[in-house]
């Protein structure tokens, strides 16, 4: 984008419609609601931003993400589908049928940058993609250009809410469309926006349609309309699909077509919901939207659901990083506790939008406790999700690696790229917040902000290192001196307190306390829902001084968690760390911390662009013969910030190190299997996992990860296992992974054991016992002893189905037995 026109097949003078807009910044209109949230958050616009930290980070977003993900757009046809519909290029649809809300994403990461800084070659980037949209739009409103290319198709509009996605992508342009007109006043983008809104309220309602969208987000769009516009038919429009979840009776065009279910969030009514079910991002966007209805109408009931949903995240489905989502199969949440590391999900898209939902629920209770889960989401599963470059990504964001996890450019669903470009950009939006005439510190980043009160103008100066260092120097300037008070949030983390539920705790309390200056002298304020609550007349030049001490702390999980049951977790400050194949000789799931280890942190320059390691001693552990673990020496270890890890090539990783040996990962006996050169027809998932002897809970669990061969179905897949030397073997074990009900594996029709004979042959081994194909064991086959350098498993996979491999163990006349 730098060098040209990314969109160089505009040609804006050719367009059959004509289209005015300017491209001088004109002053958004400001609406007056009748209802709003009880705290009101400070505008982007009036928040400077000059940290060490998050700088680098809104620069790289600036010059790198976001022009890099508007490149992956035209590369991949998003923008093109456009301009077929608009008229200016012929051809099919290309790529996704949601590929559209991309595009809108990056917009409103392209608009909320300009507030940062008003570059003029991504503002008229933006104006000429706008102009295309308008052009492509319908008469009517419509606008999908997968329904638009190559030609037009009306009929099949709204045919399918459920899977199609047309209200989810529009709900993003509407969301795009208001950041333009916010930062530019231009009307031309919202125009476009209103006029589909308009569209959309005539075909959905009570009269008509009454099915509501199959991936929630536009409520949260029609909420920014009638914010932007003042319209109320939006807000009612929002409330009305917000209803309509888990209403049985006439939906769709063709009658009664049943409720979507859980992973929609369409089981009961909203307001009956109690627990977080289903897809996790669609999901965080109902809440979010459910919270700004709630707001802006006044409505309990949503607040009450809301509620109830939010601690059944806090006390069972949160990951320590402030992921959600556990379950890979249906991108959602598990069932209570159920927390995997290496298969965790946590998806970027849902980490963005649990921000945007435990925001919106700080506006409305004016808890601290939120801007907590905000912020370790943050620093931790948020961050995560983008390369420190800016042009790599995470979709899943797992606890745990065997080196099967990387960063990519860019997906064939590329909800997430587009997302991290639009959330980056809106960080500091977060930073501060104000209700009547006081004001809030919710984050500390270095910068400024100017916040109108109720009857007075504070400017708020931030100085700090945070993350790396816990010392906080606030200037408060008054427009004129009175009596007010600011709210500077104490983080949970320095009240003793790891999360505000009992899913998490520290090990031990630490003593150090948060202390704060005001003037240069001690106070000891009033503790108010996690906030340091400081009233006095406030005059300028007034200064606070808040010192959060930052020693390591160790996090121990419920015990309800059983894959963290004997397992650490360290912190420091907000930060979450992981220990990282590269700073540990490439292994790290041996590795156990002891509670007596000790610990030292030292900031890094070098490393990572600069980071706070810690550093301590960890014992090792191995597995003998008999299935035992043993200690096996001691080694320094070095942990980084989670959201660093996965920039150095692909490796291990874990968040959860052992604290006892029963937890660690020990590293294996030298077992026949074990020490063989291992290969495979084809290898889905780990092809070590056949041999690393972490045995299942059965033969669906897949939290320790299998071999499969998915996709391949219905045809005769082989292992091989070549030695040295040759061994006397008279048996084989195997447990099979079957995981029918969300998968396509199953156990395989049969199998056979071969062996390589003198002439280089593979024979069939002569058995004593049949080829069982049990689910949740080890299947174990006896036969005559062989003496041989290689033993070969053939596995027939069952018509239509996959199959996959837990564990072999090969046994000989002098092997001692793993398992019994």
């Amino acid at each position: 984008m730098a060098n040209q026109n990314p969109i160089s097949s505009i040609v804006l003078t050719t367009l059959a419609i004509a289209i005015s807009a300017t491209l001088c910044t004109a002053q958004a209109k400001t609406v007056e609601l009748k209802r709003d949230y009880n705290v009101k958050p400070v505008p982007l616009k009036q928040v400077s931003v000059s940290d060490d930290f998050w700088t680098p980070r809104l620069e790289t977003s600036r010059k790198k993400t976001i022009p890099y993900c508007f490149e992956k757009c035209e590369e991949t046809d998003r923008i093109s589908n456009f301009e077929k519909a608009a008229g200016l290029k012929q051809g099919k649809h290309e790529g996704i049928y949601f590929n559209d809300s991309d595009v809108y994403k990056v917009m409103e990461g392209a608009a909320y940058s300009l507030q940062i800084d008003p570059e003029p070659k991504m503002r008229q980037y933006l104006d000429n993609l706008i102009k295309v949209m308008a052009a492509a739009q319908w008469e009517d409103g419509y606008l999908f250009t997968f329904y638009s290319v190559p030609e037009r198709q009306p009929e099949k509009r709204w045919t399918n809410i459920q899977s199609i996605h047309e209200q989810y992508c529009v709900g993003h342009m509407y969301e795009a469309a208001v950041a333009h007109y916010e930062v530019t006043g231009n009307k031309l983008f919202l125009d476009v926006a209103t006029k589909n809104a308009d569209l959309i309220c005539s075909v959905f309602n009570p009269d008509k349609r009454t099915d509501p969208p199959g991936h929630q987000e536009i409520e949260i769009g029609l909420c920014k309309l009638y914010r932007a516009t003042g319209d109320e038919k939006y807000l009612d429009q929002a409330k009305f699909f917000l209803d309509q979840r888990g209403r049985k009776g006439n939906r769709g065009p063709k009658g009664n077509k049943g409720l979507y279910g859980t992973y929609s969030q369409d089981h009961i009514p909203v307001t009956e919901q109690t627990r977080a079910v289903g897809h996790s991002v669609r999901a965080a966007y109902l809440y979010t939207g459910m919270a700004d209805v709630a707001a802006l109408t006044g409505n309990m009931e949503y607040i009450k659901a809301i509620d109830a949903i939010w601690k059944d995240v806090l006390d069972a489905k949160l990951y320590i990083t402030g992921g959600i989502g556990a379950a890979g199969g249906h991108e959602g949440f598990g069932g209570a506790y159920e927390l995997p590391n290496m298969t965790a999900y946590c998806e970027t898209c849902a980490s963005i939008a649990n921000i945007f939902w435990n925001h919106r629920m700080f506006l409305m209770h004016d808890d601290a406790k939120y801007i907590d889960v905000l912020e370790r989401i943050l620093y931790n599963a948020a961050l995560s999700g983008i390369s420190i470059k800016g042009d790599r990504f995470f979709y899943p964001n797992p606890l745990e690696s065997i080196g099967q996890h990387a960063r990519s450019p860019w997906f064939g669903c590329a909800c997430c790229p587009s997302n991290i470009a639009r959330f980056i950009p809106s960080v500091p939006g977060y930073t501060y917040a104000h209700k009547d005439n006081n004001v809030y510190v919710n984050l500390f980043i270095s910068g400024d902000a100017t916040i109108e009160t109720a009857d007075n103008k504070v400017k708020l100066t931030q100085q700090t290192r945070y993350p790396w260092k816990g010392t906080v120097k606030i200037g408060v300037e008054p427009e004129k001196s009175s009596k007010f008070a600011i709210f500077v949030r104490i983080p949970g983390w320095a009240r003793n307190q790891a999360v505000p539920s009992n899913l998490y705790k520290f090990n031990k309390a630490s003593d150090e306390q948060a202390a704060l200056k005001v003037n240069g002298k001690l106070i000891k304020p009033n503790l108010q829902r996690g906030f340091a609550r400081i009233e006095r007349k406030w005059k300028k030049g007034d200064t606070i001084e808040l010192n959060l001490p930052m020693p390591i702390r160790r996090i121990i999980a419920n015990e309800n968690i059983k894959t963290n049951r004997g397992k650490v977790a360290l912190q420091r400050g907000p930060l979450v760390f992981c220990l990282e194949g590269p700073d540990n000789d490439g292994k790290v799931l041996n590795l156990m911390i002891p509670d007596d280890a000790v610990l030292k942190t030292q900031f890094r320059p070098d490393l990572l662009n600069g980071v706070v390691v810690i550093t301590g001693k960890a014992a090792l552990t191995k597995r003998t013969a008999d299935g035992d673990i043993v200690p096996a020496g001691e080694k320094p270890f070095t942990a980084i910030p989670y959201y660093a890890w996965a920039h150095r090539g692909r490796g291990r990783m874990t968040v959860w190190p052992a604290r006892k040996p029963e937890a660690s990962r020990p590293a294996p006996a030298d077992t026949l299997t074990h020490i063989s050169k291992t290969t495979a027809s084809f290898v889905h998932v780990s092809l070590d996992a056949i041999k690393d002897q972490v045995l299942p809970a059965s033969s669906s669990d897949s939290s320790a990860l299998q071999l499969d061969f998915w996709p391949h179905k219905g045809i005769t897949e082989w292992l091989k296992f070549d030695w040295d030397a040759e061994h006397e073997i008279s048996s084989v074990k195997v447990y099979w992974f079957d995981d029918t009900g969300r998968g396509a594996c199953k156990v395989p029709e049969s199998w056979k054991v071969l062996y390589r004979n003198a002439e280089g042959n593979f024979k069939p081994v002569s058995t004593n016992s049949p080829y069982a194909t049990e689910k949740d064991k080890f299947n174990k086959v006896s036969f005559k002893p062989v003496k041989t350098n290689a033993l070969k498993i053939e596995i027939t996979l069952q018509k239509d189905w996959a199959s996959g491999v837990q564990e072999v163990i090969i046994e000989g006349s002098t092997t001692k037995k793993l398992v019994d």
